[in-house]
């Protein structure tokens, strides 16, 4: 009986977590549009960018415009990708109709600067979807719109998207300037950039695969000198048919240039694959490590 108290318990916390991070995500993308992207006539891509373009030549509320167009393509995530997504997409969808109308209210506009309301407003705009990403969510309907025509048609879910931005942004050209649709294009590729740093984040560690008939003298090496933890793999040399140990390590970019000394130094042949990696979880069996 207590674990299963201890487990509901741990459950709230997380949809408590998820729920903080989806209205945080959401309230910083308000804040980019509507202080840096909607007084300066410059849009996002997708269904948000429609969003924009509808209130600027009708005046009706963005926030219910960004709720009312997001529905249809919500209701369509419903039967394939969850119900948990589904709800936290529109939990998140509708924080931020609530946000850009608070920000709308407070009339609260950054900057009259074109380019820098289109670098900062970038910048926040991705820091805000991205967030909202990487806490199961989504504040825009295309990508899912984009996943069922994708099996429908045979195109690919970035081409249908591009395409559908490709739309938008000629729209934007004609009704608004051609000015505002490059501004635009720029955001939305700032936007993009951020968020792939927030979902990946900024860590700087390297994959690295060494091949060596020294593996086992390289290996001792790294442990004892620089205090890298290494596993070794089982091969088999595809001309050679004879068996290899593959070295296996994940180091900082700082450890991989005192590594390949090292490694040159034991076998100048040796032949070394790296890897950029985003994300890293867990802990490396270290001495430091073990420290901390």
């Amino acid at each position: 009986m207590p674990q299963v108290t201890a487990k509901k318990r741990m459950t709230f916390a997380q949809l408590l977590r998820k729920g903080f991070f989806l209205t945080l995500g959401a309230f910083i993308a308000g804040f980019a549009i509507e202080c840096f992207l909607v007084p300066n006539k410059i849009i996002d891509g997708g269904v948000v960018g429609i969003s924009m373009m509808i209130n600027y030549l009708t005046g009706l509320n963005l926030g219910l415009l960004l709720v009312a167009i997001n529905l249809p393509f919500i209701f369509l995530a419903f039967t394939k990708m969850g119900k948990y997504f589904v709800l936290q997409t529109f939990f998140a969808v509708a924080m931020l109709s609530v946000a850009t109308n608070i920000f709308h209210h407070i009339n609260l506009v950054a900057t009259n600067d074109l380019l820098l309301s289109t670098v900062f407003g970038g910048i926040i705009l991705g820091a805000g979807v991205g967030t909202v990403l990487k806490n199961e969510g989504s504040l825009d309907g295309t990508e899912i719109m984009a996943l069922f025509l994708s099996k429908k048609f045979g195109f690919s879910v970035g081409e249908i998207v591009m395409g559908f931005n490709i739309f938008i942004y000629t729209v934007a050209g004609i009704v608004l300037t051609w000015e505002s649709a490059m501004y635009s294009i720029l955001t939305y590729f700032i936007a993009y950039r951020v968020i792939d740093v927030v979902l990946e984040g900024l860590n700087s560690s390297k994959s690295v695969r060494v091949i060596s008939d020294k593996a086992q003298e390289i290996g001792d090496t790294l442990i004892s000198d620089l205090d890298i933890s290494v596993t070794y793999i089982s091969g088999i040399g595809g001309y050679s048919k004879q068996d290899k140990t593959i070295i296996y390590c994940v180091v900082s970019r700082l450890e991989m240039s005192k590594m390949k000394e090292v490694i040159k130094q034991i076998d100048p042949y040796a032949f070394l694959s790296v890897v950029d990696v985003h994300e890293v979880y867990g802990r490396r069996m270290g001495k430091k490590i073990e420290k901390i």
